[in-house]
Parts: C-alpha cells; structure tokens; sequence
C-alpha cells in the first residue's frame, strides 16, 4: 500500500485541481464531509454531542469548518475555534468558514493563549473533540497558542478525532518535533501519510481510517511508490515460487556464520530460520567447540566446525569459511559470534571477500561499527543489516535518541549512503533501500520484544536470499512474516511470554496463510 509525504499528496492535489479541473473547494469539502460522515458513524452514541472543532487558519482549519457546518446540520451541539483572527483566514478555507457562518454556525476566536484559556474553560464538558490545528503541511514544532490547545486536547478524557494527521506530527517522516495530539482517531485523505504509518507518530495517530475526496483514479495511481506499508497483499507479492518440480537444490543453500562459547543458542535459531524461510538446505559454521552442541539441536543442519580463539572464532577459520562458501547462494552471519578483536576481523575480512549475498546482525553490525569502508568494498553485492537502535547508533555514531526521533531519515540515510539495505528494527520496523525507497511493515506486536528475536530474523532473511530474492524484497517480505507468525501467536500468549523458538515453529504457518488467505 503506497503512502505518501507531505510533498506527495500536495503535488497530488495540485495535479487534481489543475490537470482534473476539481476545484481546491470542492476537495475542501468532501475531505470535510468524509470527516463528519466518519464521525457520525462511529460516535453515534455521542450524539448530539456537544462536539469541539479546533481549527488553525490554513487548509486543516478549512476542513474543520466543513465539519462543524455538517454535523451541526445533522443536530450536533457544535462548538468551533479558530486559533487566529478570522481575517487572516485566506483561499478556500476562508470561503468556507464563511460558508459556515451564513448557515448560522458561531466562530470563537481565540489568537493567543489568554483567549484561548478563556474559550477552553467553557469547553471542558465536550464529549468529542475534532484536531483540525495544523495540516501536512506543518512540519515544525507547534509553538504559542498552537502548543497549548495541543497539551489541552492531551489532557481531556473524551475522543480525540484528527483530520489528515495530529497536530505536531511530521507527515512524512513520523518525527515529532516537539508537542503532537494524541488522537483516538484519524481520518486521513486519499492515501496514509507516512508519519502516520511509521513511529513516533504512529503512536499518536490511534485507529487510521483513510477516506476518498474526489481525485480521480488514474491520478491516484500515479503517485509515487517511494514508501510503501508492507502488509498482507504486498506481502503475498513478494513470496519466491515454489515449482511443483523443484528440489533441495531449487530452493538454495544458505551458509550460517554464528555461535561462540555461551550463546550457541544465537546460532541454532538463526540457521533453524533459514530453513523455516524455505531453503533447501543450510550449514552452519560455528566455533570448533560448540560444533557438538548446534548439531544436537539441528537435526536438519549440516554443521561445520572453525578454527576458534578462547571459545570465538578467529582469523585461522578464513580459508575454512571460504570454501564453504563455494557452492552456497546465500550468508548470515553475526548471531552470538561474540566480541572478540579476532571474530571482528574475520567478519570484515570475509565480507570483503566473498560475493555471496549477505546478511548482517548483532555481533556483525559491531564488527562494522567504525569500519564502515567495509560496505563500500560490497558496493554491487547484495548486503543486508538488520540493526536494533543501539546497533544503528553504534554504527552511525549517533545516538539512540536521534535515531528514534526520526526512523525514516536514519533508516534510509544510511542506505543511500552506504549501498545497502538496511532494516531498522523496531515497533513497525523499516526497510530501507539502496535507492532511498523505504517499506514500512505492518506485522508485528510487543509481546515480540524478547532475547532471539533478530537472530531468527537474520536466518529468515538469509534463507529468502538463499532462494534467490532481490535483497530489498527478501528483507521486505522475512520483516513480514517474521510478524505476522508473532500476530498469529498473540491470542494464545498476549504481550509478554512469547519466545523466539515459538515463533521458529509458527513461520512455515504464517506463510502458508499468507499464501492461502489472499484472493487473487
């Protein structure tokens, strides 16, 4: 599903008003009329009310006006504000705030934050409030006026609606400048913007419904797909085939680098996920002296024991690793590999040497950190880093802070940089790619914040890369279904208690749904 920047749906709707001849207006009010329709429906028992609208003096503010004219029409007990001086009110918003008033609807002014104390303590009794202050196009942090109706609307009990996004939300990235409305609901237009869609916003937008205003079909499908949210139907479309002739050999061979003395656990769920993605087969090459321990655990495995170092791989193990690599499609390594200078090494060497395309996690995102030279040299090989914040802060010197106030930018920053792609985990975890197209996944729940959760993802990235998958769409589609087999498990164990040898077993069935449950 595509979603859109600000800048996006702005071109979108001067292509619409200038290409299409659809006034400004009447896109005013069907986006308004979509708005109180939602409204009405699914706060019916809030009826009739009494609603506030606060409205800002741009284009937002000019849906709100519709809003308040519409369901005061239909007997809502309207209360609207309008946090300027009515005459500063311009273009289409202005014609319909005086659409409003000569139907009889009632303005209250309220400019500056003294009026707006005033006007608000007469409002503390309303059932449903309507966030109609600052539009998409609003990317800086609210101040005066602005910031103290969004911190009044934070402090009420009753709903929040937004129209298009909540106020203080950056529309195309999800960042919060500074203070943003919470909001029970958005209703937004023609398509999800991505602040909508991606966190920190997302956590401020509540239920998305997203509605029609009048821009024609073959317009809409014109706009662009540099964001896309991943979700079932995008998902199913990045599935590899599955030929009814096909053999172990079809679906390639993945090479797992992992394990150290301590966490060869790491290890068993990563390679374990390479055959759960659907690779033929996977071997795992893992210290000498834990070589026993994964081949107990790993019936299905082929195990390959390196040269080690005080239970860690070392720089002896390089010839080894590369003739393993010699007949296999794919790698993943970097899963409890551990700390030691000699495994870090080994890890940049071997990245430098081998074509195969990679997929990067945990100790082998450390390794890189400060080594970033590494990626140039795989400049036309297909990598993939899976990093959580700490790691992307480690590797970008940033801090885990800076990296969350603003996902999208780190994400794909650090893609387009470096000529990869790159996965940042989190709550809608992102995809970025070497292009600056980012996807944005819809699976995925908090009962999945658990020890061995990535490590199980890099294997099923790895098995995907393993059956051929582009690097951008094996990752796209392993973020995926890596959280919709956690959503699967939800209603059995909630939000705390999931393991991540639970979702292990549960992949193949997240697929096969994925598969079955969509129509053509």
């Amino acid at each position: 599903m595509k979603v859109l920047t600000a800048a996006a749906m702005q071109e979108l709707d001067r292509r619409t008003i200038m290409d299409a001849g659809i006034p400004g207006a009447v896109l005013m009010e069907n986006a308004g009329r979509a708005v109180a329709d939602t409204v009405a429906r699914r706060y019916a028992g809030v009826h009739p009310g009494p609603v506030l609208i606060l409205c800002g003096r741009g284009n937002n503010g000019g849906d709100g006006f519709v809003i308040a004219r519409l369901l005061r029409e239909t007997g809502w007990q309207v209360k609207t504000v309008l946090l300027a001086e009515p005459a500063l009110v311009s273009g289409d918003a202005a014609a319909m705030l005086a659409q409003y008033r000569q139907a009889g609807g009632v303005i209250e002014a309220a400019p500056d934050t003294v009026s707006l104390a005033a006007v608000l303590e007469t409002a503390a009794g309303c059932r449903l409030c309507i966030d109609a202050l600052l539009g998409t196009g609003f990317a800086r942090a609210p101040q005066g006026v602005m910031a103290t109706a969004i911190d009044w609307l934070n402090n009420q009990s009753a709903p929040v609606v937004a129209v298009d996004l909540p106020s203080g939300v950056d529309a195309g990235s999800g960042a919060i400048p500074g203070v943003a409305a919470r909001a029970t609901l958005t209703v937004t237009f023609a398509f999800p913007k991505v602040g909508l869609v991606s966190y920190p916003g997302a956590g401020h937008a509540g239920e998305v419904v997203t509605v029609p205003i009048g821009i024609p079909e073959a317009l809409a499908a014109t706009a662009p797909d540099e964001f896309l949210l991943v979700d079932a139907f995008e998902a199913r479309s990045l599935l590899p085939p599955r030929p009814a002739d096909g053999h172990k050999g079809t679906f390639g061979h993945l090479l797992v680098m992992a394990g150290s003395l301590g966490k060869s656990g790491a290890a068993v769920m990563c390679a374990e996920a390479g055959l759960r993605a659907g690779a033929g087969l996977v071997t795992l090459a893992c210290p000498a002296g834990m070589q026993q321990i994964a081949a107990a655990h790993l019936v299905e495995v082929m195990t390959a024991p390196l040269a080690e170092v005080d239970g860690a791989v070392s720089l002896q193990a390089m010839a080894a690793l590369l003739e393993l690599s010699d007949d296999k499609q794919a790698v993943a390594l970097g899963p409890g590999l551990g700390a030691s200078e000699e495994a870090g090494a080994l890890v940049r060497r071997y990245l430098k040497e081998t074509p195969l395309p990679a997929v990067i996690d945990a100790d082998g995102l450390n390794a890189l950190a400060g080594h970033l030279e590494v990626l140039g040299q795989r400049r036309g090989r297909a990598t993939v880093l899976t990093p959580h914040p700490g790691e992307m802060a480690r590797l970008t010197g940033q801090s885990v802070a800076a990296i969350q106030t603003d996902r999208v930018a780190a994400a794909r920053d650090f893609a387009v940089a470096h000529g990869v792609v790159l996965v940042l985990k989190g709550a809608r975890t992102l995809t970025a790619f070497p292009d600056g197209h980012v996807r944005i996944n819809a699976s995925g729940h908090p009962g999945m914040a658990s020890g061995g959760m990535g490590d199980v993802l890099t294997g099923l990235i790895g098995g995907l890369l393993a059956q051929g998958m582009e690097a951008g769409a094996a990752a796209a589609l392993g973020v995926y279904l890596h959280g919709l087999a956690g959503d699967r498990l939800r209603p059995r164990y909630g939000d705390a208690g999931l393991l991540a040898t639970d979702l292990l077993r549960e992949l193949p069935m997240a697929r096969n749904s994925l598969f079955k449950e969509i129509p053509c």
